[in-house]
């Protein structure tokens, strides 16, 4: 049996759009890790390191020998690929395209702190050497719901990260979590959050439920009186959400395993679908065709 040409150090994210892209890590963890509604880097084995950029290139190579031009889309794991200096990240970009030549779109996710030391001369030479799309985990547009939660963002930090990315002609994929506010921040949350995506019009936006697979308890510390949203409140929010998005072109999603309301569209055009598909979902339920708690993935 052949060696696998990449080392993985489990368990491995990706987002669900990039289920059928060779996930190519570059770092492990996530350099910042501090979010306190966050499980996903939290283990040992997950600790934030830069890879060795030798065995980076080599894993490319491999992968190239192995598969050749068989492979469409690359995503640079783990946690915010983009972390790494520019030089590093053009180096990667410029051995996937030598070595696997089929490939047509490479994305990575993206903290907005990031992109604070580049400048926007090196976000262009990114875009230029093939980064098309990145996923920024925005969150919240509140302010005080960030702080709460030890993002260590603001809406000026995404703000600018975001219109940076755009303007090198990068697409933006934006993850708003409902419910992170809980029952005290849940309209400010909801609100600030549309204001943060009108302003950056992103080309996908896509919203998830909160969830604590580990447990509430780094939440709560930082976060005293923090009360969950009901279904019905999930919604609730959701609608002042979507009454607050003027967008005029984002393909918008809400179909992760974590919702118990999908809802699929583009918006603006189908705004005013989205938002009664949400209100029958608020007062008649049993009519909304939800998903089943059993087939929620937390």
């Amino acid at each position: 049996m052949h060696s696998l040409p990449i080392r993985y150090v489990e368990p491995v994210f990706r987002p669900p759009s990039e289920a059928q892209s060779l996930i190519l890590p570059v770092t492990d963890g996530c350099s910042w890790n501090r979010c306190t509604f966050c499980d996903m880097y939290t283990a040992p084995e997950k600790r934030f390191r830069a890879r060795d950029e030798a065995e980076i290139l080599d894993s490319i190579r491999r992968c190239g020998e192995r598969f050749g031009s068989g492979i469409r889309r690359v995503f640079l794991a783990d946690g915010d690929a983009t972390v790494l200096p520019t030089r590093r990240l053009l180096a990667v970009l410029a051995a996937i395209h030598e070595h696997l030549p089929g490939v047509r779109r490479i994305a990575s996710y993206c903290l907005p702190r990031n992109l604070q030391k580049k400048s926007p001369a090196e976000i262009q030479d990114l875009a230029a050497a093939g980064l098309s799309l990145v996923y920024v985990g925005a969150e919240s547009g509140d302010d005080d719901v960030l702080a709460r939660v030890n993002k260590g963002e603001t809406f000026a930090s995404t703000l600018a990260a975001l219109e940076k990315l755009g303007s090198a002609g990068i697409r933006r994929s934006v993850m708003i979590l409902n419910g992170l506010g809980g029952k005290a921040l849940s309209r400010q949350h909801a609100e600030q959050s549309a204001r943060l995506l009108n302003a950056t019009q992103p080309e996908y936006a896509a919203t998830l439920v909160v969830s604590f697979p580990q447990g509430e308890a780094r939440l709560r510390a930082g976060f005293p009186g923090w009360e969950p949203l009901s279904q019905q409140e999930l919604f609730v929010e959701m609608e002042h959400f979507l009454e607050g998005l003027e967008l005029h072109r984002t393909v918008f999603r809400s179909d992760h395993a974590s919702n118990w309301l999908v809802l699929k569209g583009t918006l603006g055009a189908d705004k005013a679908r989205l938002l009664e598909e949400v209100r029958r979902a608020i007062v008649a339920p049993q009519t909304a065709h939800l998903r089943p708690a059993w087939a929620r993935g937390l």
